[in-house]
């Protein structure tokens, strides 16, 4: 019997892995479905990946290149899940300016949705989730306590894992 496998990508914390380690930019357009496939045992089968992102709307060229990418996964059988980006007021106390900038929200919510709505609905046997954001756990833990025959592995798409994640 093949165990039935989802991937939950937190797109956000995979390119900033991959951004932030010039050698490693090779890979900011990963096939996620080939590196789903080194994930898995003879005995698993993909049923669904999934990658959760938001556009960065602020800068049109960004979104283009991410739009790019999103149509290559998506060619893949990669399913787009969007948050969004908030603008953020922000006051430097050195310089004692405001600036603005953005901040990625509604990706972890997403995640903890989807994750319990396929154990809700049995969807898989085993959860893949990469991403190193410890907001997660408590999702995690929810599926792992209501589901406790369903398998989640985390998988840290950097160097700079939450010590809480590591447990």
């Amino acid at each position: 019997m093949l165990t039935r496998v989802v991937f939950l990508f937190d797109g956000f914390n995979l390119y900033h892995a991959l951004h932030e380690n010039i050698n490693y930019h090779k890979y900011k357009w990963l096939n996620l479905n080939k590196l789903a496939n080194c994930f898995l045992t003879k005995s698993d089968q993909i049923v669904q990946i999934l990658y959760f992102t938001a556009l960065a709307t602020w800068s049109p060229e960004k979104v283009n290149r991410h739009k790019l990418l999103i149509r290559a996964l998506e060619l893949n059988n990669v399913k787009i899940i969007y948050g969004e980006f908030k603008r953020k007021d922000k006051y430097c106390t050195l310089c004692h300016n405001s600036y603005h900038t953005y901040e990625e929200k509604q990706t972890d919510v997403n995640i903890a949705i989807q994750l319990f709505e396929l154990a809700i609905h049995d969807k898989f046997d085993k959860a893949i989730i990469v991403s190193g954001d410890s907001d997660l756990l408590p999702s995690i833990t929810a599926v792992r306590n209501n589901f406790p025959q369903k398998k989640n592995w985390n998988s840290y798409p950097d160097l700079k894992k939450s010590r809480s994640f590591k447990k």
